[in-house]
């Protein structure tokens, strides 16, 4: 099964889209990554998914992505006597570490973290920002606030805290069980949310022990801000702009936005833009044409995937909500505008290795020659990482022996991902660049390809040979030892 298409969809799997027929359903459409969110379902339910996307995987033949988003720590109000309580913009409200339930003008705050490093001026948002409210008075157990936007507030509403760096782990209790179920389960990546510092990441991985690859969700301002460090520890990164767009002004997402994707693409790490994209579809068969734009707004900046949360997991339409993105991205893609931004945003930076070099001479060999499709054999995945950097105009077809490699390559941009078995030289790997180029309509016996490799083979961070290869050579046994 054939991508025609560079950028990744990755779905979220739930209620809507849990059972084979609809995860089926779902790959054909174009998910090439599932998303199993581990806020909600059991693990049993969760390892349900996990194995039908695998005997998926095996009846067709393809590797496929399978990212588990743990749920990070929450925040949330205690309770009310009445069960809630309006507030008018110029109220006093208090907050405070009191069990006792909440009244008109307070409710208990059970977070103690909170309270150390708040300080006058400080703003809390309730209700995934609904109501806003402005600390005037605080203190190690309490916290007087004006409300600046009002609103119901009812019990246990989520509370962002904007301001301030908080001295919370990025991950909870249950975040670690999720990360060790994960892991043992098989999953290929793990994204991290609440990600302040890259102390967060670093956790996380010394957890992971090289089991899946670490994403982590930019979606606090404290990240924004130190973006660069949380990246280079990162394996990957997901641009979260729900949450985002609650602690930041709005109007400042769409930048923040570009300038990360820019900086993944330029560290050769996968970015994924989410939340909201085709968000009318959990409802209606069809998106708006500000959803539709949105969307193809991510790819035309060049991002590795482009992602549904509860189109997919909740929705009516978790089939329609795929097939759209996909037609949405066939579109961009085949737009000429899209080809010079993509073209002119490709950056010289950080290109100082010899693969870096490959990766170059592979994109202008195939720009100026008759080039099919770019093979590139990979032991970790960083030779089709410098290769989708590139952006090429044609085909990344991902070859590896190792499978959960090719399961996490199903997250780069414009990689087709095929299994191969154990290569010693460099004239196997050749023979089966060709196998797969043919195999899978990329080429037929006149065109060439790129073959890009590294010899000794089986070692990763090796690459160092680059072929122009044609497809009509003779096809030799994959154990010829010449």
């Amino acid at each position: 099964m054939r991508r025609h298409r560079n950028v990744k969809i990755v779905a979220t799997l739930g209620p809507a889209s849990g059972d084979h027929q609809t995860i089926k359903a779902l790959f054909e459409a174009g998910a090439d990554v599932f998303r199993l969110n581990m806020s909600h379902g059991t693990h049993e339910e969760q390892k349900a998914r996990y194995d039908a996307i695998r005997a998926i995987e095996a009846e067709c033949r393809r590797p496929i992505g399978v990212l588990a988003d743990l749920q990070g720590p929450k925040l949330r109000v205690g309770v009310f006597a009445s069960g809630a309580h309006n507030l008018e913009e110029g109220d006093h409200f208090r907050f405070d570490l009191d069990p006792a339930p909440g009244e008109g003008s307070r409710v208990q705050l059970p977070h103690p973290e909170i309270f150390a490093v708040l300080e006058p001026g400080s703003r809390l948002l309730v209700n995934d920002g609904k109501i806003r409210l402005r600390v005037e008075r605080c203190g190690p157990d309490f916290a007087d606030c004006v409300v600046t936007s009002g609103g119901t507030i009812s019990n246990r509403k989520g509370v962002n805290v904007p301001d301030v760096v908080l001295p919370l782990a990025a991950l909870s209790d249950k975040d670690r069980a999720d990360l060790e179920f994960a892991c043992n389960l098989g999953v290929d990546w793990l994204a991290l949310s609440f990600v302040q510092r890259p102390e967060d990441v670093i956790e996380a991985r010394e957890l992971a022990a090289g089991r899946a690859a670490i994403l982590s969700k930019i979606e606090k301002p404290a990240a924004v801000k130190c973006f660069a460090d949380i990246l280079a520890v990162s394996d990957g990164i997901m641009v979260a702009r729900g949450d985002l767009g609650v602690e930041m002004p709005v109007h400042s997402v769409p930048p923040i936005q570009k300038r990360l994707v820019r900086a993944c693409r330029a560290a050769a790490k996968p970015v994924i833009v989410a939340t909201q994209m085709l968000e009318s579809m959990i409802e209606s068969p069809m998106p708006t044409r500000a959803e539709v734009s949105d969307v193809a707004t991510a790819i035309y900046e060049g991002a590795d995937a482009v992602m549904l949360s509860a189109e997919s997991a909740a929705g009516r339409y978790p089939i329609e909500a795929v097939t759209t993105m996909d037609s949405v991205a066939r579109s961009v893609e085949t737009d000429p505008t899209y080809r010079e931004i993509i073209e002119n945003s490709r950056g010289s930076a950080n290109r100082t290795s010899v693969a870096d070099s490959i990766a170059v001479a592979a994109r202008e060999i195939a720009e100026t020659t008759d080039i099919a499709a770019i093979c590139a054999f990979t032991q970790s995945g960083t030779t089709v990482r410098l290769a989708a950097r590139e952006r090429p105009r044609v085909p990344i077809i991902a070859m590896s022996s190792v499978e959960s490699v090719l399961r996490r390559m199903c997250l780069i941009w414009g990689a087709h991902c095929v299994l191969t078995p154990d290569l010693e030289r460099f004239k196997q790997a050749v023979v089966n660049a060709v196998q797969a180029a043919r195999e899978f309509d990329f080429a037929d016996p006149t065109r060439n390809i790129i073959v890009m490799a590294g010899v000794p083979f089986n070692t990763a961070g090796s690459t160092n040979i680059l072929r122009v290869a044609r497809c009509d050579e003779q096809l030799i046994s994959r154990t010829d030892p010449e």
